[in-house]
């Protein structure tokens, strides 16, 4: 099952929302805003990431400027406390199966949650057009 981690608010969010929909691809949607991650979800999403919280974390975010932290230097518990206090921290959407996680909307990596047949399909049409 894929799960969709995401706020209302965030355009991204919605563009990934749309695009799963209109592919009829199953997920489950999580609004981290009014229900927030618990800690085995976090430990789930940091466990995909090739770097840590850099990829996870928006330190572009007001949230992020204003609490002035430097989350190298937390641990684990301390960031998962930090992240369930303020959701907004996360960038999203965060898009996620047993095997595979996006953070942010990218329409050619989000095809990687296609079903491997209409992949495979997909693929053999553009093989015999010739493109």
């Amino acid at each position: 099952m894929i799960n969709l981690y995401l706020s209302p608010s965030c355009t991204s969010c919605r563009k990934a929302r749309a695009w799963l929909d209109s592919y009829g691809v199953a997920y489950e949607e999580h609004n981290i805003l009014t229900q927030p991650m618990t800690s085995d979800d976090l430990k789930a999403i940091l466990s995909k990431t090739e770097n840590g919280t850099e990829d996870i974390i928006s330190t572009r975010s007001k949230v992020f400027q204003k609490l002035n932290v430097d989350v190298d230097d937390l641990t684990i518990n301390q960031l998962l406390v930090l992240i369930s206090e303020h959701p907004s921290l996360l960038r999203r959407p965060i898009i996620m199966d047993d095997k595979r996680m996006q953070i942010g909307f990218n329409e050619d990596e989000i095809r990687a949650f296609l079903p491997r047949s209409y992949r495979q399909a997909e693929l053999r049409d553009v093989m015999s057009s010739g493109a």
